[in-house]
């Protein structure tokens, strides 16, 4: 949990601005719209997802005669 306490002769504003920097060090925003956000895999990503499921395929059914 994130939370800025207020100093002593602070004002208000400058403890906001104070928080959002740490929020935004922490980086906790930028998960939060990327999880909402999420991006379609990219065709270059399923092709290499489909080519290491081939490889695993042939390499459990190699496995599955010599063991």
């Amino acid at each position: 949990m994130i939370y800025a306490i207020k100093k002593q002769n602070e004002s208000n504003e400058r403890l906001m601005s104070r928080f959002k920097k740490i929020v935004q060090r922490s980086r906790i925003m930028e998960t939060k719209r990327s999880r909402y956000h999420e991006q379609k895999p990219t065709k270059k990503y399923i092709r290499e997802a489909a080519v290491k499921r081939a490889q695993y395929r042939k390499k459990r059914e190699k496995a599955k005669f010599y063991s």
